[in-house]
């Protein structure tokens, strides 16, 4: 008589804290009021989508599907966020069990902890690659703004940023590297994660609000970018975009 076949394990109940939070039923969800208070904030002082201050890589984001639809386009762009991540949210709970609120506390407290730790971290290896370089962090095009405008985009940051650059174009490169190439997984990951973070890095530098380029600002956001790669990889979307978010926020606050 033969065995009975074995069932793929999936992160319910009986699943450790950190595969439960990595997935999608919990972390998307985690990732949703974060989502939805940049949104509110920058309707309430922007108002519109095309010609407000926004954080780039929303404005990025948006401006492909505005440049075929104009404002149909958001319409678009929103339905196709909100939809793929409820798809994936309930395809989740039917194999994983039920969203445990009990576990955004901790959530919470995790990407505050990453969020204070990453600027130390990552400053303390561009002192070490650059040596004598005098370290610059910060964006200065930030400090046209006021309080409230740069507590936003600082939020944007956190979930567009995250979605664009390791959600998009990390697992693209690995993707297209894996598929088209024919590499193993880990080659794909470290070439996908330090392309990744210098796409990102350079980001800063691009447009009206863009920071004049300085090597050693460039080398300190390159390794950030490293860092948001590992924290995405290794604790889901809604914890790397909550710590991207909290870290820009402590920077709006001491700025």
């Amino acid at each position: 008589m033969p065995a009975p076949s074995a069932k793929p394990a999936t992160p319910g109940k009986s699943a450790s804290y950190w595969l439960r939070t990595r997935a999608p039923r919990h972390s998307l969800t985690f990732a949703l009021p974060l989502l939805i208070l940049y949104e509110a904030l920058a309707f309430l002082l922007s108002g519109d989508e095309l010609a407000g201050v926004r954080n780039g890589a929303d404005v990025l984001l948006k401006s492909v599907f505005t440049a075929f639809g104009g404002r149909y386009g958001l319409t678009v762009f929103g339905v196709a966020l909100l939809g793929i991540g409820g798809i994936l949210v309930f395809r989740d709970r039917k194999r994983g069990g039920p969203i445990e609120g009990r576990l955004f506390l901790p959530m919470v407290l995790e990407s505050v902890v990453y969020a204070s730790l990453l600027g130390f971290v990552a400053s303390r290896l561009t002192t070490l690659l650059l040596g004598g370089y005098r370290l610059a962090v910060g964006s200065s095009g930030m400090n046209e703004f006021g309080f409230p405008t740069q507590i936003m985009i600082s939020l944007g940051a956190g979930i567009y940023e995250e979605l664009l650059f390791r959600v998009i174009v990390v697992s693209g490169i690995a993707w297209f590297a894996r598929q088209l190439l024919g590499w193993k997984p880990a080659p794909c990951a470290v070439v996908a994660t330090l392309l990744g973070a210098t796409v990102f890095s350079a980001f800063h530098y691009v447009g009206p609000y863009g920071d004049p380029f300085e090597v050693s600002s460039f080398t300190f956001r390159a390794i950030a970018g490293v860092l948001f790669s590992a924290l995405y990889l290794t604790r889901g979307f809604g914890i790397a975009a909550w710590s991207h978010a909290l870290y820009d926020v402590f920077l709006a606050v001491v700025r």
